[in-house]
């Protein structure tokens, strides 16, 4: 069971989250972010140091969520099959399956939030928005290979920029269904680069 202490910690982080989301980094204040909790900037300041503390304990607390499902699909999805088309498959399938569910738009993505914003941040910051982005990046070009060697392709591929365009699909979709206000979007767009 969760100390009071983590209690708050997490629910900063929750309440960070949502507001950063829907106004930005730099839009959100450390007043404001108080406000809305009903802390006091005491209680705040126990838990980080500075905003751009709570920063990096958000978007590292964002990155290894993002890092766990990834690794998760990719074990199951191999676990599968061992045929790496399929394993490909299986795991687009398994993002399908998770968005599917959505009745409202997806609230957007920390990692895309914080790159629109990256003058805001740190090194160290930065370096923790791209432990997602590097290891997709990897994992997928590794399974493309294999898929490409397996199944020789009619025109010359890039691995990389396919990994890439899986990745950007995610992060478009995310914008898209975001604005127009539409949940299905984000499934949508993941059936269609799967088909």
């Amino acid at each position: 069971m969760a100390s009071k202490g983590e209690e708050t910690r997490k629910r900063i982080l929750d309440t960070a989250q949502d507001m950063i989301l829907d106004h930005g980094y730099a839009g959100v204040s450390i007043d404001q972010l108080i406000k809305r909790l009903g802390l006091t900037k005491g209680a705040f300041f126990h838990h980080f140091k500075s905003k751009g503390d709570l920063a990096r304990t958000l978007i590292r607390r964002y990155a290894d969520d993002g890092v766990q499902l990834f690794k998760e699909s990719l074990a199951r999805a191999k676990k599968l099959s061992d045929d790496p088309l399929q394993q490909f498959l299986i795991l687009i399938g398994l993002y399908e399956e998770i968005f599917a569910g959505l009745t409202e738009p997806y609230p957007g993505c920390l990692l895309a939030s914080y790159v629109m914003e990256m003058q805001q941040f740190d090194v160290e910051t930065r370096e923790i928005i791209n432990i997602e982005f590097y290891l997709s990046r990897r994992e997928l070009t590794k399974l493309i290979g294999q898929i490409s060697e397996k199944y020789p392709p009619n025109i010359d591929i890039d691995p990389v920029a396919l990994a890439d365009g899986f990745m950007s699909l995610f992060e478009g979709a995310f914008i898209l269904s975001k604005s127009l206000g539409e949940a299905r979007i984000t499934v949508q767009q993941i059936r269609n680069y799967k088909n």
